[in-house]
């Protein structure tokens, strides 16, 4: 019998006192009588809306039924048909405005937990199934992936489904891209990512880390290796500044650097090699969600008090909601329609040794009111004369977004980039300017979400697949 309930089944989770200063998840999932109740919620559409929301076409109401009949590794293999990581998908992608939004359930209630159930089938899989990965007998062609980020990782199990040989090369020393340095252990664990990375290791696919495409070797290397095609997923690591006075000064991060220090470089630990804030008072200036990653990460490194500073109000916010809400029943602090001018620091003229020297002592900021629309529909922030005002903080983490990194294109001839640096592919394809280099997520876009990385990287397999299988 179907469940007509409006509201989706509560996800568990850790209390917000308690999961502020742990790395622990914060949502433990559902129980297999948790997402059979979901499930029910589900009409089979026979038009199918969800799928039209979803960059990688998971076949949505098919893997739910699945769960509908208590076949767990059904709804994963259903699942796996389009999606090389479903338990990344099911914790990280903002289904919220792409499949849930089309669910019609969405129209007088809640939509489906589509997200859930898919964590939930995800995680199922990965705790009893013991079969090794399908793929197609070895079809003799070699292919080398940059990155092993979302678009990376996607690209290589798509074609190790279909019988390439594999090697990603990836420039850090742990396999993940951004979904191992970039997103926090307490909305994705390291263990989660490496199993995704284990799974397609086990279909053949190669990992070489410690690799950095375009200094260790460059394009035009691998093709000398004899790889016959190369995609290009290197994300946007490159942070971008306000171009203020102080973002010099000591305890001032991109986000990028805050966040790399804390999930690979372990700086959360009593006595780090690499360290990174303790205590005090921290500024996250931006709003998207690697600026809640990067607040809720100070809280638990032990901040005192944690302010999201951001120019515009509630409702242009862009990161998920149930990240701000997570944030906000954490306790940190929305310093909405203000903006930074200046960061202050210490300064001893006298005494060149004083350790103090440079460290910042404070952040000057102007509030702001919304004025007319700008060119993307959102309404401009003014500053509002004569309100500057100096917040106390000890640490200032810069989360304003990245670019690409410009390495790739300054080593790789015939490469073609737009004006922010992305390189330019054709659409439909990843095909860049550069006969048998494909790219995809955010080398080509900019910091974008994971699951359109993802879709990204599929669209480059099926045409790397179809180049090399028709040479």
């Amino acid at each position: 019998m179907a469940n007509m309930s409006l509201n989706k089944t509560p996800m568990p989770e850790q209390e917000p006192k308690v999961r502020a200063r742990n790395f622990d998840e914060v949502t433990t999932g559902y129980t297999e009588e948790m997402a059979l109740n979901e499930a029910l919620r589900c009409l089979n559409c026979k038009n199918m809306p969800c799928v039209t929301g979803c960059p990688v076409n998971v076949h949505i109401p098919e893997f739910i039924t699945k769960i509908k009949e208590g076949d767990f590794e059904g709804a994963y293999q259903v699942i796996n048909k389009s999606s090389s990581l479903p338990a990344v998908c099911g914790r990280v992608c903002p289904q919220e405005t792409q499949c849930e939004s089309k669910c019609v359930r969405g129209i007088k209630g809640e939509p489906v937990g589509i997200g859930r159930l898919e964590r939930f089938v995800a995680d199922w899989h990965n705790m009893h199934s013991t079969e090794a990965p399908v793929t197609e007998p070895a079809n003799g062609h070699r292919v080398a992936v940059v990155g092993s980020g979302p678009s990376g990782l996607t690209c290589a199990g798509d074609l190790a489904k279909a019988g390439f040989e594999v090697t990603v090369f990836e420039a850090l020393h742990m396999a993940g891209g951004v979904l191992v340095y970039g997103i926090p252990e307490f909305r994705l664990p390291k263990a989660i990512v490496q199993k995704e990375v284990d799974n397609l290791k086990a279909m053949g696919v190669k990992v070489e880390t410690n690799m950095i495409i375009g200094k260790t070797l460059t394009v035009d290397d691998l093709f000398e290796m004899g790889f016959e095609a190369v995609f290009i997923g290197s994300g946007a690591g490159l942070p971008n500044f306000m171009g203020i006075p102080g973002e010099s000064l000591k305890g001032v991060y991109s986000a990028n650097e805050f966040l790399t220090r804390s999930n690979l470089m372990k700086a959360y630990k009593a006595n780090p090699v690499t360290p990174i804030m303790k205590g005090g008072n921290v500024a996250v200036v931006g709003g998207g969600n690697v600026a809640m990653d990067a607040a809720r990460t100070a809280l638990r490194l032990g901040a005192e008090n944690v302010y999201i500073v951001y120019r515009r109000s509630m409702e242009e916010l862009p990161a998920r909601r149930e990240e701000v809400e997570h944030a906000m029943e954490e306790g940190i602090q929305f310093m909405l329609l203000n903006n930074p001018v200046e960061i202050l620091g210490y300064n001893n003229p006298d005494d060149k040794r004083d350790p103090k020297n440079g460290t910042v002592t404070g952040m000057k900021c102007i509030r702001m009111e919304l004025g007319e629309p700008d060119e993307r529909g959102r309404r401009r922030p003014v500053e509002v004369a004569g309100s500057e005002f100096v917040l106390d903080v000890d640490t200032v983490v810069i989360s304003i977004g990245t670019s690409p990194n410009p390495l790739i294109k300054s080593t790789t001839a015939g490469l073609d980039v737009n004006k922010r640096g992305g390189i330019i592919v054709e659409e439909g394809t990843g095909a860049t300017s550069r006969d048998g280099v494909y790219a995809g997520g955010d080398a080509v876009t900019g910091a974008a979400t994971v699951i359109s990385a993802m879709g990204a990287g599929k669209v480059a397999a099926k045409a790397i697949s179809d180049y090399l299988l028709e040479k």
